[in-house]
């Protein structure tokens, strides 16, 4: 094969490749038409990854044309990134607290390995999910270091489980939305006052009636926010990106922060793929808590990666 001819493979395969990640990046826009568009604009850094290579293509190819096109198409993706590195919150005199959010995985049985991530980050709050009768069984070694709990357990993947070294009152479990997976709500009492958790796991959105069960459970969600007179911290696997228009909208509605805002991009799923990793577990909180820190674990055998903050109240 000639080199003319491999350059043009080269230049068809660019642009088939470029115009698909545009076709993405379109889509991205248009998730509250259909449902498998949503899930494009959960790759935002993706696409623009795959641009990066693209513009040092055209670079080499000395191709100008191309190369305007995928700069844009780079920034315009990045664009809905770059924000999270911005704003992060002033140090704060106040003592924190730790707050862990593990998706077990209903079918990881490595509890060793679970147990001594919870151990090593010692998080005064602890939400599990996809909590099975067999997880609270091997769990039940926590009881000792946290004292207060709130449980849901299933057998399926939507058992979930609030533990705390600190005191908590008003707990309930309730259903928000349609799909019938537990909601776990609580007052914790921490040293600086009291706010209220809220705990939760949508079902993914893997069809159009899952998409649309989990889409009703986070426009159904705010209610319950705006109900509570303390400051709110939201955690859970709601599995949506911060891109998705379902979450932009749960933010406006219930007037929550991203406390991923100032920390930058730190995808938690798939913990097994990163080059596909995207950020599907937050925590999520009134402006009256101020992240001191964000980070995400390391592997514990699930395919979600564990996500701690640290925190306090104004």
């Amino acid at each position: 094969m000639s080199s003319e001819n491999t350059s043009n493979i080269i230049d068809r395969l660019c642009l088939l490749v470029g115009v698909g990640l545009a076709l993405a990046t379109l889509a991205g826009f248009l998730g509250r038409l259909f449902w498998v568009f949503d899930l494009f604009s959960h790759f935002r850094v993706q696409i623009f990854q795959a641009a990066l290579v693209l513009i040092g293509i055209a670079v080499w190819r000395k191709q100008n044309r191309q190369l305007v096109l995928w700069i844009l198409l780079a920034g315009l993706n990045y664009a809905f990134v770059l924000p999270l590195y911005f704003g992060k919150p002033p140090v704060a005199a106040e003592q924190p607290a730790r707050a862990m959010l593990m998706n077990l995985n209903a079918l990881n049985g490595n509890a060793d390995q679970v147990l001594n991530a919870i151990r090593t980050a010692d998080p005064d709050l602890l939400l599990l999910e996809e909590v099975t009768p067999t997880w609270a069984g091997k769990l039940s070694v926590l009881n000792i270091d946290y004292p207060y709990r709130v449980s849901k357990v299933r057998n399926d993947p939507f058992g979930i489980l609030l533990l705390s070294k600190l005191p908590l009152s008003r707990t309930n479990v309730v259903f928000v939305g349609d799909a019938q997976v537990p909601t776990i709500v609580a007052a914790v009492h921490l040293p600086q006052g009291e706010i209220f958790v809220v705990g939760t796991h949508p079902v993914p959105p893997v069809s159009a009636e899952f998409s649309n069960l989990r889409n009703r459970q986070l426009a159904a969600l705010p209610q319950w926010v705006r109900e509570q007179k303390k400051p709110v911290l939201l955690i859970g696997d709601l599995n949506t990106s911060p891109w998705s228009s379902h979450f932009t909208r749960l933010l406006k509605d219930s007037g929550l922060q991203n406390s991923m805002k100032g920390f930058g991009f730190q995808p938690s799923w798939p913990s097994g793929n990163r080059l596909l990793r995207i950020p599907l577990d937050h925590m999520l909180h009134s402006p009256e808590i101020l992240i001191h820190n964000r980070v995400v674990g390391s592997d514990v055998g699930s395919d979600h990666l564990p996500l701690l903050i640290d925190f306090s109240v104004r």
